[in-house]
């Protein structure tokens, strides 16, 4: 990529975040937008405009942002500030020094065989550490920056856990009643001895350790087959309410009768016999209604399992319970805290100890495999789509690459595009492994495959990217004159790599961030669903639902971000002002999109939310009060000694014979992760006993709490006698259930 390409690529994508963000500032003040843009203020009821003033300025929200007295702070806002604050304190060094150091050195000049290879610039070669000698005096300004960025993480960072630990524990001690708050889930229960039910051998078990605080408990079922006819029954619902809405809308476009909808009964409504919609599905209700309640009598009396949920009446007791060993086995009488009610996944409640251990050692398999064989295409990738590559091996393009406007856009926009469409296709996949681990809530196994995501992106982005195109572009080289100086032309080729990253954080910002705040996807398919599919408004609020902040690929990405600019910073200081960039603007636009200045201070989330009552586009999924943090931090503290290992390798390159007090670092930030999670991480596994102390505003309706927990395929209008009945006239059993 020459010089020209590289100011296309950045003006380019500048101009696409401006019209976006305008698109944004036009968009937003329409009134049949107002639901793609502030659909978490509109669902509480509140005026979607701040202050109610739609015909305000269209850039009042970037003020609003800036000055919003009422912050909220989502794990990946809490990341972004802090990588923001290493990179600003970072960068007043590394630029101020490092730039002159470099540029008034002449290695490039000396050496033809420098640091940069064919296709790049040296211009901005110039302005790395690959144009200072090997073993110079000068190196020691590298190598105190080197020191000065790690202890600049090390500070920000412990501040920070601190912050996010003392907002976790404000959070929990809110005198609402919280029901998780008040219960313990309970796996691998032992065979129920002759003579007692499942719900007995639990309740006599329970009632013996914690006679005074013990409620009751609630037996887990097998609700896969009842579970099947509930959403089988919840669909023909929706598809009466649809056909009846298209039967009241023909009354008022056609005659006065209207024209009763028709479907076919066959596969998808394609084939098969021509019904009356309405008939048919009112009799495939009626039809339902009473196998699902004949189901949940079978799965609340027969299909009990080795599971139970566990109430108490003191979150204390609670609190306790779930982080203490009950069994002197440990695949016997699990207890952990449990989750809310809408993060638990049923199904994996069912799996037992060994098979969760066996389950986690093949998906961890997988996901090494998963990684490899991804790593052959990402390193494919960032070879054959560079033009040259391109050229030179599919020669047909060449007519059309030889147009100078489109030779342009292609060497500003290929690599990094490809790389980036590649990547969306993994965070589901990652997402269903880590549920087959047998993980019991929605918010773990977020926080599972986002550790998967950001290990996946390290080795395939960051590693597969350097080492493939250098691979690629010297393979003859190593091959028939040099082979083994493999280590020192990968190392070598790190400054060149640089204007790679630099163009790819820069679209990752200003169209990334652009589109993000434009919503302008969400908005074209929310119209075109209401204009051709939705008949209901229910299915108008399915269309415009926003969902929550995607946290399995949302904070990999950023932490992607902060470990190329971390491993850039010294050997290229100029990636750290795109650094800046990336991380303000995603710092402005969270703001935005996730806080308003109306609402009562708390911590919510997808993942870990902490934040107030009135999002303004983001609707949390559910609540897990800062558990990822920990899981944040440490991968942070991993870039960084990522890249330590990166600057001992290149000081090693360039022969400097201090290169050793490198691996001083290295052990600082290995004693830094040990310290940070001995004084931090238990607070954050586990519910402290003195914060679960604080007392509640009113007292805990106990009956609301273990309801709170019935699954929906097991609730029906009938539900309190059934399920109560159920309970209580369970035929006892002398074998395992």
């Amino acid at each position: 990529m020459d010089f020209s390409s590289f100011l296309t690529s950045l003006g380019t994508s500048f101009l696409i975040f401006v019209v976006l963000m305008l698109l944004f500032a036009w968009l937003s003040r329409k009134p049949g937008n107002s639901v793609i843009y502030y659909p978490n203020r509109i669902l509480k009821g509140m005026d979607p405009w701040e202050g109610g003033k739609r015909t305000r300025n269209p850039f009042a929200w970037i003020r609003e942002a800036i000055t919003s007295s009422r912050m909220t702070l989502f794990p990946c806002l809490a990341l972004i500030l802090l990588s923001l604050g290493i990179l600003i304190l970072s960068g007043i060094v590394l630029l101020l020094v490092l730039l002159p150091v470099a540029a008034t050195d002449n290695n490039l000049k000396l050496s033809a065989n420098s640091s940069t290879s064919n296709g790049t610039f040296n211009d901005l070669d110039k302005l790395s550490m690959g144009n200072v000698k090997a073993n110079s005096e000068r190196l020691w300004a590298f190598l105190i920056a080197t020191y000065w960025v790690s202890f600049v993480t090390y500070y920000l960072s412990w501040k920070a856990y601190k912050h996010v630990s003392g907002l976790r524990a404000a959070a929990l001690k809110s005198p609402d009643v919280k029901v998780e708050q008040f219960a313990v889930l309970v796996r691998d229960i032992p065979a129920v001895p002759e003579g007692k039910t499942r719900k007995e051998q639990v309740d006599s078990y329970f009632k013996g350790i914690y006679p005074d605080t013990f409620y009751r408990s609630m037996v887990v079922t097998d609700i896969k087959q009842v579970t099947k006819i509930w959403v089988k029954l919840e669909g023909y619902k929706k598809k009466l309410a649809r056909a009846e809405a298209i039967y009241e809308q023909s009354k008022t476009t056609g005659s006065p009768e209207g024209k009763r909808p028709m479907n076919k009964t066959g596969f998808l409504g394609l084939v098969g016999k021509k019904v009356d919609s309405i008939e048919y599905y009112n009799e495939k209700i009626n039809e339902l209604i009473p196998k699902l309640e004949a189901e949940q009598k079978v799965t609340l009396r027969e299909k009990q399992q080795a599971s139970a949920l566990v109430f108490f009446t003191s979150r204390v007791t609670a609190a306790a319970a779930g982080q203490s060993l009950h069994d002197q086995m440990v695949d016997s009488w699990t207890v952990i805290d449990a989750p809310e009610p809408r993060q638990i996944i049923w199904k994996n409640l069912l799996i037992k100890f060994y098979s969760r251990e066996i389950r986690q050692y093949v998906v961890y398999i997988i996901v090494a495999l998963t990684i490899l064989f991804y790593m052959i295409p990402i390193g494919l990738i960032s070879a054959v789509t560079t033009l040259k590559n391109l050229v030179k091996y599919l020669s047909f393009l060449k007519p059309i690459v030889e147009i100078v406007a489109i030779k342009t856009v292609l060497e500003a926009y290929l690599p990094q595009l490809a790389l980036i469409i590649f990547l969306a296709l993994l965070p589901k996949l990652l997402l269903y492994l880590s549920k087959a681990e047998g993980i019991p809530s929605q918010s773990h196994a977020v926080r599972a495959a986002s550790g998967k995501y950001f290990y996946f992106t390290i080795l395939n982005v960051f590693i597969g990217v350097t080492v493939g195109a250098t691979l690629f572009d010297t393979f003859k080289t190593i091959e028939e004159d040099q082979p083994k100086e493999i280590v020192s032309i990968l190392a070598k080729s790190l400054p060149s790599n640089a204007t790679f990253f630099l163009t790819f954080v820069a679209l990752k910002f200003f169209v990334g961030y652009g589109l993000e705040l434009s919503r302008i996807v969400p908005l074209i398919i929310f119209h075109l669903k209401r204009k051709y599919l939705c008949k209901t408004e229910t299915e108008v609020k399915e269309a415009w639902a926003p969902g929550d902040l995607g946290y399995v690929s949302r904070v990999p990405g950023d932490l992607l971000i902060i470990t190329i600019v971390l491993c850039y910073s010294v050997i290229a200081p100029i990636i750290l002002p795109f650094g800046v960039l990336y991380f303000g603007l995603g710092w402005l636009i969270l703001r935005n999109q996730a806080t308003s200045s109306i609402g009562e201070v708390k911590l919510v989330s997808c993942s870990v939310s902490f934040s107030i009552d009135a999002l303004k586009v983001y609707v949390p999924s559910y609540e897990s009060n800062g558990r990822m943090w920990p899981h944040i931090h440490v991968r942070l503290i991993g870039a960084l000694l990522l890249y330590q290992v990166t600057m001992l390798g290149y000081f090693g390159v360039k022969e400097f014979r201090y290169t050793p007090f490198v691996i001083v670092l290295l052990i600082l930030s290995l004693i830094f992760i040990f310290v940070c999670q001995k004084k931090f991480y238990r607070s954050f596994q586990s519910v402290p006993l003195e914060v679960a102390s604080h007392e509640l505003k009113e007292s805990p309706n106990m009956e609301h709490i273990f309801r709170a927990y019935i699954p929906p395929s097991l609730s029906c209008e009938k539900d309190e006698e059934q399920f109560e009945d159920a309970l209580s006239q369970v035929s006892r059993t002398t074998s395992s259930v």
